[in-house]
């Protein structure tokens, strides 16, 4: 076999690259995964009760990106769904982001303006200016009571690591409202794909020029593969850098999840899709896949989520020594772009993107070297 461009990992940044390659630049291309399925970490099908699961946790796609956005409507229909989070604290469920309501049932307080929330968060706040971990980011953005029955133990639960051995930017995704929004996302695009997320990958991978090669682990079987397919002109790699790099500066940590499901003999479990449980539970979160898809069963599945050092890599840790690390392998990466071979995704680039931001840096990516 000989190709032009071989890729390796089908998840969003190896099948957009796949697509661009085939469709736009007219290239053969193979692409390669260790696991037996298309769409990386957004895998998802049905299970034995019939109904539709993620197999690596939910995800709820929102963009403001418009070339994002009308790429993937290439290939998928969208089901209208906005998302909404609720979390288990001093016994009851409240909204996040935080926002007037979970300031008002936490701390039993009335208020009902925008400047009342404003003036309860100056007065609940620190001023510190330049944030270097998450825990000042949070102390800055809820104040120290928020903090501490919201967010401090879910991150440990999460990383292993308190906020204040992690990176500012970690916590500063997360968004506070001032008023009642319970929106989790303000993008201008939200939605889940109406038949679900695997469809969009074989969709997008549907194409004369592609080649689909599943359950071949490129760094244990890289010369085998390269002696049957000859030299590709390009080499697109979305796995962990470290590994790429045969652990050159040592090894970058990678959070993983263990999933517990169950299905039940209702028609639903709890009142959102997801809600998380920062502190008493084991768990970290319970979700529950029909209330976004869309689906319609007499029975559900839920989903809880267990953190891990364990299993496959999910989520690059942002603590500082990580990140020194990483820019090493930064360093060497960009070096072999001058032959060819580019690394990209959330492993290879240990960020933590959402999905629109992997599939806009893999579009970018190709406007780039597609030529």
């Amino acid at each position: 076999m000989s190709v032009d461009v071989l890729v390796v990992g089908a998840g969003i940044s190896g099948c957009v690259l796949a697509e661009r390659f085939a469709s736009v630049a007219n290239k053969r291309v193979l692409v390669i995964d260790r696991r037996g399925h298309v769409g990386g970490n957004c895998y998802d099908c049905l299970d034995e009760a019939g109904i539709l699961i993620p197999m690596y946790g939910p995800h709820m796609f929102h963009t403001s990106y418009e070339d994002v956005w009308q790429y993937l409507g290439r290939f998928t229909q969208w089901w209208p769904y906005t998302h909404r989070v609720k979390s288990y604290v001093d016994g009851m469920l409240v909204p996040v982001p935080v926002n007037i309501e979970t300031v008002n049932r936490l701390f039993g307080l009335g208020m009902s303006s925008e400047e009342e929330m404003l003036n309860w968060l100056r007065d609940n706040t620190q001023e510190i200016k330049e944030p270097k971990t998450s825990e000042d980011v949070a102390l800055t953005r809820v104040g120290r009571a928020l903090y501490e029955k919201m967010f401090k133990n879910y991150t440990w639960k999460q990383w292993d690591r308190w906020p204040s051995q992690l990176d500012a930017s970690l916590l500063g995704r997360i968004p506070v409202r001032t008023n009642f929004d319970d929106g989790y996302f303000s993008d201008r695009y939200e939605g889940v794909p109406a038949q679900g997320y695997t469809t969009i990958f074989q969709n997008m991978l549907d194409h004369k020029n592609i080649t689909i090669m599943l359950n071949v682990d490129y760094l244990t079987d890289r010369e085998a593969l390269l002696r049957d397919i000859g030299q590709s002109k390009a080499l697109i790699f979305t796995g962990r850098i470290d590994a790429f790099f045969d652990y050159r500066f040592g090894r970058l940590q990678y959070r993983s999840l263990e999933f517990e499901y169950e299905t039940l003999d209702m028609e639903y479990f709890q009142s959102n899709v997801v809600i998380n449980y920062p502190n008493e539970h084991r768990y970290m979160r319970v979700t529950e896949p029909k209330r976004y898809t869309g689906q319609r069963h007499p029975r559900t599945t839920i989903i809880r989520e267990y953190p891990t050092w364990e299993g496959d890599p999910y989520y690059p840790v942002p603590s500082q020594d990580n990140l020194d690390t990483y820019m090493l392998y930064e360093q060497a990466a960009k070096a072999l772009e001058k032959d060819g071979i580019y690394l990209i995704g959330r492993l290879a680039n240990y960020k933590h993107l959402n999905m629109d931001q992997a599939f806009k840096n893999a579009l970018d990516l190709f406007a780039r070297i597609g030529g």
